[in-house]
């Protein structure tokens, strides 16, 4: 491992330039596009060249293709598909993810930013009536094409995959197969994205939220047994699982970008009784997110093309707040940025001091890492409060008793870039 000088660190972050801002036209552009091909379904046609899921998702490789040839193939198409069959199609239908790919010097450690691009309207079942899914959820593909076009011309140590889904109307099935792809590839997960319902400001009732977005994410993990969920009780850890420390970082780097949103940390893992495409992610223990509008409008999601008694029914392009989706587009780019560009999360991170006012911290160290932030809070506190930077991988936090304060790490690049933050545990390499 390299291990440099820690002031370094923020010199050559300082160095790093700034992040190009997204462009609300070329959102609102990419949106009337899907909007165009009609219906979105997942079982509409394949074969006509302008209507239908078909159209839409060759019409995204071809933005995938188009984008990478800017920087020299440095974005590639990748399509994978799967035939799924459920209550919502009894038949079955071939669900095909089409995904951007770009390479970082690590080839396995990958962060996901997805949204998936097919609609629907009141009858789920109905496939051939117009859908145009201007919000739910071209919204999300825009800002997917968008963060792609924004980061192709730079490298970063983790591969960034810019996922755009099918399926979700009937299952979650594109973010199932992909999911499953990551695994069986051996993938490692720093981070997943979802983006759905990202674009308008006015609400159900005409209230105006403008200032604020949505990040979601679990607490108790869905992936761990039941001995896990014990162990992360004894702990304290409830708050600060991969999901949950993934959201505390994008809430950070929001604050960092003038302009910008505010972002409301929603501690569940979606809305209330509802559900989308990070979930199968966290099915299989990857740290996965979902960004939403503050204030969503359900006159204009999953319905019929309408007017009754005055109110406008259907998800239109006319309902969608275009600089609103360029700054939840910043979020996502510099979230991404920062997480590509940063080491891997550490492993094992341990702590112990039972019986005394020290604290020793210790974890694995990580491939890449310059150097590693060590951090620490009160236990009656939400955020990290106190902060040290260290070379190697232990340290002792001195008149910081255990019992009463949670500590976490995170490795740093050589330019400053921070990974998410790993929770501290007691030590299970013994």
């Amino acid at each position: 491992m390299i291990v440099l000088a820690l002031p370094l660190l923020a010199a050559a972050a300082a160095a790093t330039p700034p992040l190009p801002a997204p462009s609300a036209d070329r959102l609102k552009a990419d949106v009337a596009t899907m909007v165009g091909f009609g219906t979105r379904h997942t079982a509409s046609t394949t074969t006509d060249p302008k209507r239908g899921i078909g159209a839409a998702r060759d019409w995204a490789a071809r933005r995938f293709t188009a984008i990478g040839a800017t920087c020299g193939g440095c974005i590639t198409v990748d399509r994978i598909s799967r035939r799924f069959t459920g209550p919502r199609a009894p038949t079955g239908v071939v669900v095909e993810d089409v995904l951007g790919i770009q390479k970082g010097r690590d080839p396995n450690r990958v962060v996901i930013v997805g949204a998936h691009i097919d609609s629907r309207v009141t009858d789920v079942m109905n496939a051939t009536s117009d859908a145009p899914g201007a919000n739910d959820n071209a919204s999300g593909v825009a800002l997917v094409l968008e963060a792609t076009r924004l980061l192709a011309q730079r490298k970063f140590d983790a591969t960034i995959v810019y996922a755009v889904f099918s399926g979700e109307e009937q299952g979650l099935w594109g973010a199932e197969l992909l999911a499953d792809t990551a695994k069986a590839r051996g993938w490692q997960v720093s981070a997943m994205l979802n983006n759905d319902i990202v674009g308008n400001t006015v609400g159900q009732g005409g209230v105006r939220v403008a200032d604020k977005v949505r990040v979601f994410s679990e607490g108790i993990r869905a992936s761990e047994d039941l001995v896990a969920q014990q162990g992360r009780r004894a702990e304290g850890g409830e708050d600060d699982g991969p999901s949950r420390a993934l959201a505390k970082a994008i809430d950070g780097i929001a604050a960092g970008i003038p302009g910008g949103l505010d972002v409301m940390l929603d501690r569940r893992p979606d809305r209330f009784g509802r559900g989308g495409d990070h979930e199968p992610f966290l099915k299989l223990g990857y740290p996965a997110v979902r960004f939403s509008v503050a204030a969503e409008n359900w006159d204009r999601q999953h319905q019929d093309l309408r007017s009754e008694q005055g109110v406008v029914y259907g998800d239109t392009i006319e309902g969608m707040d275009f600089p609103y989706l360029a700054k939840v587009t910043a979020i996502n780019v510099a979230t991404l940025a920062r997480i590509a560009g940063a080491p891997a999360a550490p492993e094992d991170v341990a702590i112990a001091g039972a019986l005394s006012r020290d604290t020793t911290v210790k974890w694995s160290a990580v491939a890449g890492a310059a150097g590693y932030r060590v951090r620490w809070r009160s236990n009656d506190a939400q955020d990290w409060t106190q902060t040290r930077d260290v070379p190697g991988t232990s340290t002792v936090l001195v008149q910081v008793p255990v019992d009463d304060n949670f500590v976490g790490v995170s490795a740093l690049s050589a330019d400053g870039a921070e990974s998410v933050v790993s929770f501290a545990g007691r030590d299970r390499r013994r």
